[in-house]
């Protein structure tokens, strides 16, 4: 049995990847590190509760005394790091957060891995030459895009959110460590993930909740701004496979290819709820939408060319956007239901 440490796997990714992982590697037993920040949600992780593989600690991840003593216990054959200050609106409210969990955890995580898998530079220990740090980091490290193009792993980093920032310093630290130290790593960089289990505060959360209560939808600026949606559990499965076949030291995109703005967005959400959950008064939820103020450097495009990891490893996506959102929507559904009465 190899011991494997995910950390924030009780966030949105993360507690969709932690069932999915041990459904499909019996041979891992995984420690999961979450500080179980308001993000964080250990409720997201009642189906593997009981699992004899699965291990919760909670913790912060620049705790380096905890981190080192979690790696003398089990060993670590590697290190999934979903772990992440992640809402562009609360880095431009409160930045030092973002700097301290993003830059600075992400730091302690690589520094423990390197002293308990390596003697020196390039030198790995006998047991853990085939240990790996897998990095999940984001398209918004790229900036932004104009009407055409498409971000590769080539594209050089220009973010522009201190979200986007620190996570394109932590990024540059994973890089640090293979080239100096020689430490076996993996990065991938996600288009914008949606699915079950996504916290509340975000765009499509936001707005089916909104939706199903009655209230204002609210959407940015003109709606124009465009994402590439990638639905979560694809997702998932592009970073087990990176995880486990990726070349050491590579980056790899994991993109969706469904370009959607957000007025396509809450449209679709809101026509099919039209449809599954018709309200009382026989109008439409698209009368909810509301336009308010701008966030502040908002990027207007992201778009990822997913061509390395599908020609490269094989990945391809499962589900396009209809297909996703439609499980995205039932999902939710449940879950507000309370709200619905």
């Amino acid at each position: 049995m190899k011991n494997i440490l995910i950390t924030g796997g009780a966030g949105f990714i993360g507690s969709n990847f932690v069932p999915h992982f041990l459904e499909s590697h019996s041979e891992y037993h995984v420690v999961n590190l979450d500080k179980l920040t308001y993000a964080g949600d250990l409720n997201n992780l009642k189906e593997v509760e009981g699992n004899s593989r699965y291990t919760f600690v909670q913790g912060d991840i620049c705790d380096r005394k905890l981190i080192e003593e979690l790696f003398d216990k089990y060993n670590f054959q590697g290190v999934i790091h979903f772990a992440a200050e992640s809402h562009v609106d609360n880095s431009i409210e409160g930045p030092e957060a973002f700097i301290n969990t993003n830059i600075n955890g992400t730091f302690t995580l690589l520094d423990v891995a390197r002293k308990h898998w390596m003697n020196s530079p390039f030198e790995k220990k006998k047991e853990f030459e085939s240990a790996r740090f897998h990095h999940i980091s984001t398209d918004e490290v790229y900036g932004t895009l104009g009407e055409t193009g498409y971000f590769t792993e080539e594209t050089p980093y220009a973010p522009n959110s201190p979200y986007s920032a620190s996570k394109a310093s932590s990024d540059m630290l994973v890089r640090s460590y293979f080239h100096t130290y020689g430490l076996e790593v993996v990065t991938t960089n996600c288009s914008n993930n949606y699915g079950p289990k996504q916290h509340d505060e975000k765009l499509i959360p936001v707005i089916i909740r909104n939706a199903l209560q009655g209230k204002n939808i609210p959407i940015y600026g003109d709606g124009k701004n465009i994402r590439d949606w990638l639905y979560v559990l694809d997702h998932c499965k592009g970073i087990d496979l990176v995880f486990h076949k990726g070349k050491a030291g590579e980056t790899y995109n994991i993109g969706g290819r469904n370009e959607r703005n957000n007025n396509e967005v809450v449209n679709t959400i809101c026509g099919i709820l039209d449809k599954k959950h018709p309200k009382n008064d026989g109008t439409s939820y698209k009368d909810q939408i509301t336009y308010v103020k701008d966030r502040a450097g908002h990027d207007r495009r992201y778009a990822i060319d997913a061509s390395k990891i599908e020609n490269e490893l094989g990945w391809s996506a499962d589900e396009n956007f209809d297909t996703g959102i439609g499980l995205t929507i039932d999902w939710y559904l449940k879950k507000y239901a309370e709200v619905m009465q």
